[in-house]
C-alpha cells in the first residue's frame, strides 16, 4: 500500500510540474501579451500629446521669433504659450509637468506647482539625447524624481522630442514632458510572476531602459542564448538557465520587453504541493499500516489457533475443536478441519474395532487367490484416502507397500531391471522399515548418478536389505546406520550393502559362506539364507562363477556383502576407462572397524 501511494504521489507530482509549467508559460504570454498592448496605446498617447505641442503653429512661431519688440509683446506671447500648454496640461490626469525650452534659452513650463529649474540641464544626458534627435520621440525611461524640476520629487515617466521650424528647416527648441511614473511601473509590475523577477526594455540599438525606480536599481543584462522577436506583438516565451522568459515587441516603438522570472518563484507552489504530498503519504502510510496491522491480527490469531490445534492432532490429540469468529474462508476452514478431525477420530474407531475381525479373516484372505492388480489399485485407493485426511505418514507406508507389489507382480524369470528401479523399489522397502523402527535406522545411499542406468537383475538388493534389518539391526539395542554404495572397479562395479548390526561369529559366517558355495547340500543349507542363496545362484547364472555374493561380518560390529557386477554396457566401460581407478578391492577381503561400519580396505585412489 506504501508502495501504490509513493508511486500515485510521484506521477501526481510530476504531472503536475508539467501542468504547472505550461500554465506559468501561458500566463507570461499573456501578461506579456497585455502588457504590450496596455504600453502601445500609453505610449502612443504620449506621442500624440508631444506632436501637439511640437506641430502647435503658434508655438513654433513664437518660440521661432528672435526678440519681442517689447516687454509687454513678449509678456503677452508667454502667456499665450502657457495658455495652450495649461490646456494641453489639462486635458489629461497623469502629467506632471510641461516644460518647452527654446534654443535662446527661454524655458516655457507648465505644472501643479512652482518650478525650481536645474541651471546645469544643458549638460545632462536627457537635454543631449533630445537635441540630438531628428524628430523621433525620445523615451527617457522613469525616473524617481522630476529630471528638470528640483522642487518635484514624486516618480516620472520622462519623454520629449525636438521642436523644428518647417519654414527654415531648423531646430528651434524642445518639448520634455513628464508624467506620473505610476501608470508605467503598474505595467512593469503586471509583468512579474514572482518577487524576483526582473524585466527589461530593450531599445532598437541594444541600451536598456530604465524600468524601476527603486536605489540602487540598474537595468538588469539579458541572460544569454534568448530568442527575441521580431515581430510587433510576437510573444515568445522560453525555458533559459532555470528561468522563465518572456519577451515582445512593442508596435509604437522599437522597444522590447523581457520578463525573466528564476524557477525558485514559478516552483513555490510546487514546493508547498509537494510539502502537501509528503504530509498526505506520511499519514496515509501511517493508517495504512494501522488498518494492515488490525486486519492481519483478525486473521493471523484464528490461524495461529488453529495452527496449535493442528498440532495436537499431530500428537495424536482428536478430541479439541477450533471455535473462531473471523472471516467467511476462516470460519469454512475452521469446520471443515473440525470435521476432519472427527472423521480422522471415527477411521480410527473403525479401524479398533475391525481389527478384532480381522484374525478371524486372515485365514481366508491367505487362502483367496488376490488378483495383484486389485490389490495394488487397492493400496492406491487407500493412499489417496489418507492423503485427503491428511495422514501423510500412514498414506506414505500404503504408497511404499503399493509400490513394492506393483514391482514384484510384474516378474519374469532372469528379468532384467535398471539400478534406478532397483534403489527406488528398496527405498519403498525402507520407507517402511524406517517408519515401523520409530526413528532407530538411518540409511545411507550413495550411487553416482552414471550407475543408475546400469541394467542388474530384478530384486537384487531387497534379499540382502531384508536380511539386514531382520537379523542384524531389528534387535539392535543402538541407533542402526544402513549403508549402499556402489564402487567402480575396473570392468566391475561392487554394489557394497553395510550394517553397524549384531553381525556373525566366525563359525556362522563360515556356514553362510558354505551355503552360498553348496547350495544343494542339506548340510549347507540354512531357512534363514535361502533368499541369499538364490541370489546368489541368479547372479552366478547370469554373469559367471567368479561373479555373485561376498559376505563379511565380526561380532557386535556389523556385517557388509558385496555384490560383483560386470560393467556390460560399452558406454559405462568407456566412461569407467576415462578415469584413472585404482583399488585392492576385489582381490581382499573386507573387514569390520571397531565402529560397526565397514572399512573393507577402501582407499580408492583417483
Amino acid at each position: 500500500m506504501a508502495g501504490i501511494v509513493l508511486l500515485v504521489s510521484i506521477l501526481f507530482y510530476n504531472r503536475t510540474t508539467t501542468q504547472f509549467h505550461e500554465k506559468l508559460g501561458e500566463i507570461a504570454q499573456k501578461n506579456v501579451s497585455q502588457t504590450v498592448g496596455l504600453l502601445d496605446l500609453l505610449l502612443g498617447s504620449y506621442d500624440s500629446l508631444s506632436k501637439s505641442i511640437s506641430a502647435n503653429v503658434d508655438i513654433v512661431r513664437l518660440l521661432g521669433q528672435k526678440s519681442a519688440s517689447s516687454p509687454q509683446v513678449e509678456y503677452i506671447n508667454q502667456n499665450y504659450i502657457t495658455t495652450i500648454m495649461g490646456a494641453i496640461y489639462f486635458s489629461r490626469d497623469d502629467l506632471v509637468g510641461i516644460h518647452v525650452i527654446g534654443e535662446n534659452g527661454k524655458i516655457y513650463d507648465y505644472s501643479n506647482s512652482m518650478n525650481v529649474i536645474d541651471p546645469e540641464y544643458t549638460k545632462s544626458s536627457w537635454y543631449q539625447q533630445i537635441s540630438g534627435s531628428s524628430g523621433q520621440m525620445v523615451w527617457l525611461g522613469v525616473f524617481p524624481h522630476s529630471i528638470i524640476d528640483q522642487a518635484e520629487d514624486q516618480p516620472v515617466f520622462a519623454f520629449g522630442r525636438p521642436i523644428f521650424n518647417l519654414n527654415e528647416q531648423h531646430q528651434i527648441g524642445i518639448v520634455l514632458i513628464e508624467a506620473r511614473a505610476d501608470t508605467f511601473l503598474t505595467a512593469m509590475n503586471n509583468l512579474k510572476l514572482g518577487p524576483h523577477s526582473e524585466v527589461n526594455i530593450v531599445t532598437g540599438d541594444g541600451k536598456h531602459m530604465p524600468t524601476s525606480i527603486e536605489p540602487n536599481s540598474k537595468p538588469g543584462s539579458l541572460p544569454p542564448n534568448i530568442s527575441l522577436p521580431q515581430i510587433p506583438g510576437q510573444v515568445n516565451v522560453q525555458q533559459n538557465n532555470s528561468r522563465l522568459i518572456a519577451a515582445s515587441k512593442l508596435g509604437t516603438t522599437n522597444w522590447t520587453i523581457v520578463s525573466s522570472t528564476p524557477d525558485r518563484d514559478l516552483n513555490v507552489e510546487l514546493t508547498q504541493t509537494k510539502r502537501y504530498l509528503f504530509i498526505v503519504v506520511t499519514v496515509l502510510i501511517v493508517v495504512s499500516a494501522l488498518i494492515a496491522f488490525i486486519v492481519s491480527r483478525t486473521i493471523s490469531s484464528p490461524l495461529k489457533r488453529l495452527i496449535r490445534e493442528m498440532k495436537q492432532v499431530e500428537n495424536g490429540n482428536f478430541r479439541g475443536m477450533v471455535t473462531v469468529t473471523s472471516y467467511e474462508e476462516i470460519n469454512s476452514l475452521v469446520v471443515s478441519f473440525n470435521h476432519m478431525v472427527a472423521r480422522i477420530e471415527e477411521l480410527i474407531e473403525r479401524v479398533k474395532v475391525s481389527s478384532v475381525s480381522e484374525k478371524n479373516a486372515e485365514l481366508h484372505a491367505l487362502q483367496s487367490q488376490v488378483n495383484p492388480h486389485f490389490l495394488y489399485n487397492t493400496l492406491d485407493m487407500i493412499y489417496w484416502m489418507l492423503d485427503e485426511k491428511g495422514n501423510d505418514e500412514l498414506g506414505d507406508v500404503v504408497l511404499s507397500l503399493s509400490h513394492m507389489f506393483r514391482y514384484s507382480s510384474h516378474w519374469e524369470d532372469h528379468a532384467l531391471v535398471t539400478l534406478r528401479e532397483e534403489i527406488e523399489q528398496i527405498s519403498h522397502y525402507l520407507t517402511i522399515i524406517t517408519m515401523r523402527l520409530d526413528g532407530r535406522l538411518s540409511v545411507e545411499i550413495d550411487v553416482e548418478e552414471q550407475w543408475m542406468d546400469l541394467h542388474v537383475p530384478k530384486m537384487l538388493l531387497q534379499p540382502i536389505i531384508e536380511n539386514a534389518v531382520k537379523h542384524g539391526l531389528e534387535a539392535l539395542d543402538r541407533p542402526g546406520v544402513l549403508r549402499v554404495r556402489a564402487i567402480p572397479d575396473r570392468k566391475y562395479l561392487n554394489i557394497i550393502i553395510s550394517d553397524n548390526g549384531k553381525g556373525m561369529n566366525e563359525s556362522t559366517l563360515e556356514r553362510l559362506r558354505d551355503s552360498l558355495l553348496h547350495p544343494t547340500d542339506p548340510i549347507h543349507r540354512e531357512r534363514k539364507s535361502i533368499g541369499l542363496q538364490n541370489l546368489h545362484q541368479r547372479l552366478s547364472h547370469m554373469f559367471g562363477i567368479t561373479n555373485g555374493i561376498h559376505i563379511e561380518s565380526a561380532l557386535d560390529k556389523g556385517t557388509a556383502v558385496k555384490l560383483v557386477l560386470p560393467l556390460s554396457d560399452a558406454s559405462a566401460v568407456a566412461q569407467l576407462s576415462s578415469q584413472t581407478v585404482e583399488s585392492e578391492y576385489s582381490d581382499q577381503p573386507i573387514s569390520i572397524d571397531k565402529g560397526g561400519i565397514v572399512r573393507a580396505h577402501s582407499d580408492y585412489r583417483r
